[in-house]
């Protein structure tokens, strides 16, 4: 019976197992969505593009070379597995589990790149670097650590890849930003050429990078759990990859909103993927306590991550994959040394320091993240020279600008029959000596703050003989104004008027927008036109109740427009002029 239940127990877990390859596989929808949603909509075509390949490319080099160097008998002295082709040779008794649960695994390494290299790298060049990556960089530092290679020998723990994968796929991804450059006016420089200041730029649906985020914390459960092999392993395992995301989260939001004064939507949805990353190595050997600690510093490390990119290190990364995937896949790696407990299910042997476990296992922790982090850099420094070198990895500033989607795809836009105009690198206005962002006190404003605030332009008066007393007056104001605007011309005695939805840009002063941190000082706002004619009420008492109403001391407030009317018919009565404008003032 015993023997029974033995094989019963193996067949389910073995059927779980490739399950959970299969959620690991959907992980791979999850990062596309959280690159298109975090980037701009001129490029999702080729953000798609790039996540199909990752996988599609993978697998087509992983099948004669990554396997066999991952999972091969080992070779120089545990520093490769020997390459195989037994998938070909021997596919009866082949083992197919093995390779699809470690090709999906490799797939995910190359995928985290692309995100900090978004929006401005060359399509072939990358589909060359994801190649490179899934046939030789990560199946040789993964045979070190899961292949049975020295690290495994030496007794170092990463359950399910905060190393071998998230840290690997985040150090490349640093250093294939910083070699290739930030995107067109993410960084102001002053006319010495020295950065100034750091520009945001929204990801155009936010929604859809939340999305992804779901996904893959579903994916996640697969990622993790997948590899335990009894029912209160992997019941632990799901509890700690619940704890320390939403720990993470929760620590995100509060942090920024008591630094920025709003919670951040973005760093949160980055914190719940920190979270995730930093679990995922001690998963199965940790418990709840350790989760809420591991997860409350990765909340904490992802938003200095991201500040750290741009004013520290000035590299741009537009989806936060550094300080998501690098930063917490090392502090993932060094927290198995610290929180490791004989008390987690199916572990006996992996106790960190917090646990009485000593500094051993935590020696060996920075051990192995070391060597890892120190064949990644050198070996992907080297691959993206040589394709810099040989095919060049930015696109040229003209299709950086009209967006990669028309430029390396021909693809008009991923948004077809939507009509969407991107100039979010354009959008850059900076304040300079000539600038007055006025006061907030209308009682101290001066006339002229009062007019640069809402400022009045209007076409000269006509002579006598021409002047047919008809007015209109084009208001052009903030979208929240507008109802105040309308009550309040309609108390002057306008009864009709006709508003038109238009966008907007420039400088408001302290306005408090961020995006991840940063202020937006300038991008495109929803602004509404409001026409009016009039006649019989003065032209400039509808001009003073306009400037009453939208005025904040804000450069930005509005503008008002004046024209002379030569003529009006209303079509419904044939009534012209005055005698037209009279239901209408």
């Amino acid at each position: 019976m015993e023997e029974l239940y033995e094989l019963l127990n193996g067949q389910i877990f073995g059927v779980w197992f490739l399950i959970g390859a299969a959620l690991v596989f959907w992980m791979q929808a999850g990062f596309a969505m959280v690159e298109a949603g975090f980037t701009r909509a001129k490029n999702t075509g080729n953000i798609i593009m790039k996540n199909l390949m990752d996988f599609c490319i993978g697998t087509c080099v992983f099948i004669p070379l990554g396997f066999g160097l991952l999972l091969g008998e080992n070779a120089l002295g545990g520093f490769i597995g020997k390459p195989t082709l037994a998938i070909f040779t021997d596919y009866t008794n082949f083992d197919w589990s093995n390779f699809v649960f470690n090709l999906v695994f490799c797939a995910t390494t190359a995928t985290i790149v692309s995100g900090a290299m978004a929006e401005r790298t060359r399509f072939i060049s990358y589909c060359i670097y994801s190649a490179v990556i899934s046939a030789l960089i990560y199946p040789i530092e993964a045979h070190w650590i899961w292949g049975g290679g020295w690290l495994a020998e030496l007794g170092f723990h990463d359950f399910a890849g905060s190393c071998a994968i998230h840290m690997v796929g985040g150090i490349s991804a640093l250093i294939g930003a910083s070699i290739l450059g930030p995107r067109i006016g993410k960084f102001s420089k002053d006319k010495n050429g020295k950065i100034t200041k750091v520009n945001a730029f929204p990801g155009h649906n936010l929604a859809i990078g939340a999305l992804g985020v779901f996904i893959l914390w579903l994916g996640w459960y697969g990622f993790n759990g997948a590899a335990c092999t009894s029912l209160e392993q992997l019941a632990s395992v799901f509890v700690t990859t619940t704890i320390a995301p939403a720990v993470a989260t929760v620590v995100t939001m509060i942090f920024t909103w008591v630094k920025y004064g709003k919670p951040d939507v973005s760093m949160s949805l980055n914190a719940s993927l920190a979270g995730l990353v930093a679990i995922t190595a001690p998963c199965d050997v940790t418990d709840a306590f350790g989760a809420i600690v591991i997860g409350a510093v990765s909340g904490l490390l992802v938003v200095f991550g991201v500040w750290f990119l741009d004013e520290k290190l000035r590299v741009d990364d537009p989806v936060g994959a550094v300080a998501v995937h690098m930063m917490n896949g090392i502090w993932g790696t060094i927290a198995v040394g610290l929180f490791g407990t004989a008390s987690a299910p199916g572990n006996d042997s992996v106790v960190g320091l917090f646990y009485g476990g000593g500094v051993k296992q935590l020696g060996i922790q920075l051990l192995g993240f070391v060597s890892v982090a120190a064949w990644t850099a050198l070996t992907i420094t080297v691959a993206f020279l040589v394709i810099k070198a040989i095919f060049g990895l930015r696109v040229t500033e003209e299709e950086e600008i009209t967006g990669l989607d028309a430029t390396e795809h021909g693809l008009a836009s991923a948004y077809a029959g939507f009509s969407i105009m991107d100039v979010s690198n354009t959008m850059i206005v900076d304040a300079n000596e000539n600038t007055d962002l006025g006061t907030d006190d209308y009682a101290q404003a001066s006339a002229a703050q009062k007019d640069a605030a809402v400022k009045v332009v209007q076409e000269a008066p006509l002579a006598q003989t021409f002047d047919t007393g008809m007015h209109k007056v084009s208001i052009i104001c903030k979208l929240t104004k507008f109802d105040a605007l309308k009550r309040a011309l309609n108390d002057l005695g306008v009864t009709g008027m006709t508003m038109t939805q238009v966008m907007g840009c420039g400088i408001q002063k302290g306005s408090g927008s961020r995006y991840r941190g940063v202020e937006m000082d300038a991008t495109l706002l929803p602004k509404i036109k409001v026409e009016v004619i009039v006649s019989k009420i003065p032209v400039d008492k509808v001009i003073e109740t306009a400037k009453r109403v939208l005025y904040t001391g804000h450069i930005g407030d509005g503008k008002i427009f004046v024209y002379n009317v030569s003529r009006v018919v209303k079509v419904r009565t044939g009534e012209e002029d005055i005698n037209a404008l009279q239901d209408v003032e």
